[in-house]
């Protein structure tokens, strides 16, 4: 296991009680805000001391009983919401800083230098300073300066969450490809479904200082039983899929196990393996195969739970091919359909409910 948590931590009034293990890869830590995400953060880089605590990362001992590292000697590659550049320093004088923090036997050469400046797209901007830099850059160069430590993980606690839109769609593919080129496990904070579906290969989902569910991503992402923590308007599916084809008409169509989807272009040649979030609000559901539709997403499916939603509202889980996709109806629409567990039914989505940032380079292992 490349992270190995357990914590217990009396801070004022909050009771953190956290146990998860997590293969490598990216592993997220989401929950609202107060969750206790920051506090696991903290402990497992040294700058928490809980009372209770085994860390084990990349197969070492942080902590055990008596036996606590300093933060020092953790060789954590720590990435802040503040990106916490030197402003005296160039670009390029905040990636050599990262290589002097580097323990002297594991110090990347020049070679190193070099590609990691080209994983992150920073080689236009080694010489300008923080200042000149918008949100999304100032990231990367944080980043950067983590990866030049030479660390055997790197933890990022909300690294996006000051950024607009527009930075986070910026930065996500250069985060994309750190995760998968640089080979080391990631603990990735975040409160947002959108960067946890495109990132995480495992999700701790914790609520009230608890781990609530822990797991493959597209599971817990699409477990009817976590709605109410992944909050139910942005609840949904996470799909892995391929790209098809790209279409004149600005479309892309993907295949996914239970059949074919298409979505607003992608930036991914055909035969690139991607990950989709469908929204359960976006998914209707038909008793029949439909016509006549403007929605061009249609794919068979079975019935697996429903469980009752906020209101008159159900959540409905479905089993598409080897998948599982998420439906929000109303108890109405349920009973005239006869929605239960074994029913086959068609799910339909609109192609426009699947935005450009729901989807993300992401290969299964």
């Amino acid at each position: 296991m490349s992270f190995e948590v357990r914590l217990r931590a009396r801070l004022g009034a909050f009771d953190l009680d956290v146990d998860f293990q997590a293969p490598g890869g990216v592993t997220a830590l989401f929950g609202r805000s107060g969750a206790g995400k920051t506090s696991v953060v903290k402990a497992v880089a040294g700058l928490l001391r809980a009372d209770q605590a085994r860390i084990r990362v990349g197969g070492e001992t942080l902590e055990d009983g008596a036996r606590r590292l300093p933060v020092h000697r953790r060789r954590l590659g720590l990435v802040f919401q503040e990106a916490r550049l030197f402003p005296h320093l160039t670009v390029r004088g905040n990636l050599r800083f990262g290589l002097r923090h580097a323990p002297r036997a594991l110090r990347p050469t020049a070679d190193r230098f070099d590609e990691a400046v080209a994983l992150l797209g920073l080689g236009p901007l080694l010489a300008r300073a923080p200042r000149d830099l918008s949100g999304g850059e100032t990231q990367r160069v944080a980043l950067g300066r983590a990866l030049l430590s030479a660390p055997r993980a790197l933890v990022m606690d909300e690294p996006l969450a000051a950024l607009d839109e527009a930075r986070k769609a910026e930065i996500l593919p250069y985060i994309e490809r750190l995760r998968d080129e640089a080979g080391l496990p990631i603990l990735y904070v975040s409160h947002s479904l959108p960067e946890i579906a495109r990132l995480a290969g495992t999700v701790a989902a914790l609520s009230d200082g608890r781990v609530v569910a822990c797991g493959p991503a597209a599971e817990v992402l699409s477990d009817v039983a976590a709605f109410p923590i992944l909050g139910r308007q942005q609840a949904g599916a996470v799909l892995p899929a391929r790209v098809v084809r790209h279409d004149a008409d600005g479309l892309t169509e993907l295949s996914v196990s239970g059949g074919r989807l298409w979505a607003p272009r992608v930036s991914a040649e055909p035969g690139a393996a991607l990950r989709l979030r469908i929204r359960a609000r976006d998914v209707t559901l038909s008793a029949r195969p439909p016509e006549g539709l403007s929605a061009l997403n249609v794919l068979e499916a079975v019935v697996e739970e429903v469980a009752a939603g906020e209101g008159p509202m159900l959540e409905v889980a479905l089993r598409c091919g080897r998948d599982r996709l998420r439906a929000r109806i109303t108890t109405r629409s349920a009973e005239a359909l006869g929605i239960a567990p074994g029913r086959r039914v068609w799910a339909v989505a609109k192609a426009v409910g699947v935005s450009r940032r729901d989807v993300g380079a992401f290969e299964e292992r």
